[in-house]
């Protein structure tokens, strides 16, 4: 039977604690929620956005806690719907002792590429209920599917 030698890692390599401290540090401020795909005018601190389509419209689901229906601006130019707001912190109380704070606050933007389709000129519904904003943005008449019947003879 052989003996094999066991190193620990850590006595091996002499920059091994340094290399775990760099990751401890990197994982502390990596604060990239987003997806791969923000925005050119996002900020780091942006809500989270789903787009989903539907036969009829396509609709923008975003978590905006804490925000006045006040603070919103929406704006939709060709197929870009861009959701710029502000969320304001409350007025904090005297006490000095804060041991966590992990709660934003501050103004935000996210822009959100549609696919081609957007109907501009109809009604857009956007609707903020407990921190959740819905926008409904209806497609072009000649892009949602239609029905066609087959006839014989």
């Amino acid at each position: 039977m052989d003996l094999i030698r066991w190193r620990k890692p850590e006595l091996s390599d002499p920059w091994y604690e340094f290399k775990r401290l760099q990751n401890e540090i990197n994982d502390l401020f990596n604060l990239d929620r987003s997806p791969a795909t923000e925005g050119l005018f996002d900020r780091p601190f942006s809500p989270a956005v789903d787009l989903v389509e539907g036969p009829e419209d396509y609709t923008v689901v975003c978590e905006i806690p804490g925000v006045d229906k006040k603070d919103l601006e929406l704006s939709l130019t060709s197929n870009v719907l861009t959701i710029k707001g502000e969320k304001k912190q409350e007025e904090e109380t005297k006490r000095k002792d804060v041991y966590r704070r992990e709660m934003w606050k501050g103004s935000f933007q996210r822009t959100i590429s549609l696919p081609g389709g957007v109907d501009n000129q109809k009604n857009i519904e956007a609707n903020l209920k407990d921190g959740i904003l819905t926008v409904v943005i209806p497609k072009r008449e000649e892009t949602k599917p239609r029905q066609i019947t087959v006839k014989a003879r």
